[in-house]
């Protein structure tokens, strides 16, 4: 009798990238993906209609953030564990995905053996994450106001002042940005304000430029 394969979602709005993990992942004998979306609203439905067991997940989507999808899911559906897989800096978002739920964080940068490994400590009921995050938090849990050697500025933002400062690099305007977060534009312009004075920007052109430079650094 042949055995109950473990089922996974991949929310992410890259097709490439999707086919080349659903290739990857199939080959395991234990494990199929289940599909994969590349938004927010419809993981919401799957979630409700025909959750799978895992969800893998990356940080920019087409309409949110994945860090978003987490906690939906956490709502939705708590016993359904989250891996991050995304090219976004661990450094500055694995703590955030850890937070807001998630069991692991991979970047994709890593080995295809990595997100394999992955899924199955997450599977165990185990936390994935590299040495390093693992230091970090570490360090952070014994020492909570201390600062971390080498952090980049943008760690002092939080995770919403983070998506507001990814979007503005990605183009959107301040009231995109508020329908895509449903936020007011006046509570986007706080979070702006917000952002100019941790990352001591005086100047709103600045910001935008400052923004799209590290957009354009992740893409590459």
């Amino acid at each position: 009798m042949e055995h109950q394969k473990y089922t996974i979602l991949i929310v992410d709005d890259h097709p490439i990238f999707c086919y080349g993990m659903t290739e990857l992942i199939n080959k395991e004998k234990d494990l199929m993906v289940s599909g994969s979306i590349d938004n927010l609203k419809e993981a919401q439905k799957v979630l409700r209609t025909s959750p799978p067991d895992m969800l893998i997940v990356d940080i920019s989507l087409k309409d949110g953030c994945g860090l978003d999808i987490i906690r939906v899911s956490q709502e939705i559906q708590p016993k359904i564990p989250t891996l991050v897989l995304s090219m976004y800096d661990e450094s500055l978002y694995a703590e955030r995905a850890f937070l807001a739920g998630a069991m692991g964080y991979v970047m994709k940068q890593e080995a295809v053996s990595s997100v394999v490994r992955a899924i199955q400590e997450i599977r165990r009921g185990n936390i994935y994450a590299s040495a390093k995050i693992k230091d970090k938090i570490f360090k952070r849990l014994i020492s909570p106001n201390a600062s971390v050697k080498g952090a980049s500025p943008l760690s002092e933002l939080t995770a919403r002042e983070l998506e507001v400062f990814r979007l503005m690099g990605k183009g959107y305007s301040s009231k995109e940005i508020s329908e895509q977060l449903h936020l007011s534009i006046k509570t986007i312009g706080t979070h702006r304000e917000n952002i100019k004075t941790k990352l001591h920007i005086k100047h709103y052109a600045e910001l935008i430029q400052a923004a799209v430079h590290w957009s354009q650094k992740i893409e590459l």
